[in-house]
């Protein structure tokens, strides 16, 4: 997989794209990575990418034909990129997203800053992301966390590809379930004698049972499309998952 950035700050990325798992994925060569400065594509003295907006109104919109010039430059040579945008009205990210993206034999996530982009930029998103119902002050941040999601997501990444396959928002549509290690017991609170019994199938069935229940605490519009059993869905309109302390 390839991975570009282009962004006016394009010195943010580095450090990210070389710690941890993104860097052991990177020096394995799962994917590539190369940073882009939009201020390359100015033609201006003072590399200008933003201008006032028509109409009047608050800060400054990033200019359209640097961003047009940069991606068709960047486009021109290999695979043709996903070309991806951030934007508080884009599609919100989710797990599923990331799945499909991590399929993909090029990314290109553009970042923008100020108050925004000129609309006609958005012509060349094949993807418009949202990261939730807030503001961030430029498009990095966000492009690292949803490549750091991609990226975790590719076989080899995490050492152990079972490890993404029982995470939070993995095929069965539950949260994880919840897990314990050294010490067994501490401050009064104990690991839950089932996972110190040796009994897989017990401890199986107790982390099945933890998910959902973990999912109804926090996440109950999740069950609705979850990977349930009849029997489990039956336990569930019974109450069978609501902790007695809760009730």
């Amino acid at each position: 997989m390839i991975i570009e950035t282009l962004s006016v700050f394009p010195e943010m990325f580095e450090n990210v794209m070389s710690l941890s798992i993104l860097g052991r994925a990177r020096q394995s060569k799962l994917f590539e990575y190369k940073g882009y400065n939009l201020r390359d594509w100015t033609h201006d003295v003072h590399r200008s990418v933003d201008d006032v907006p028509y109409g009047g109104g608050a800060g400054m919109l990033m200019k359209p034909e640097p961003i047009f010039e940069a991606i068709k430059d960047i486009s021109a040579t290999g695979p043709r990129p996903s070309v991806i945008f951030f934007s508080p009205t884009g599609t919100p990210f989710n797990q599923k997203l990331a799945h499909k993206l991590s399929q993909k034999e090029r990314l290109l996530f553009f970042c923008s800053r100020y108050e925004g982009v000129d609309e006609r930029a958005y012509t060349l998103a094949d993807y418009t992301l949202s990261l939730g119902d807030f503001v961030l002050s430029g498009g990095e941040l966000a492009a690292m966390v949803v490549t750091d999601a991609i990226v975790r997501l590719l076989p080899g990444a995490l050492g152990n590809d079972d490890s993404a396959r029982d995470e939070s928002f993995s095929s069965s549509g539950l949260l994880e379930y919840e897990q314990y290690t050294r010490p067994q017991s501490y401050r009064g609170l104990e690991v839950p004698p089932v996972l110190l019994s040796g009994n897989h199938q017990a401890i199986d069935a107790f982390r099945r049972e933890s998910a959902i229940k973990k999912t109804l605490k926090f996440r109950p519009d999740l069950l609705a499309h979850a990977r349930l059993s009849e029997e489990e869905r039956l336990k569930l309109s019974e109450g069978f998952y609501i902790d007695k302390d809760e009730a």
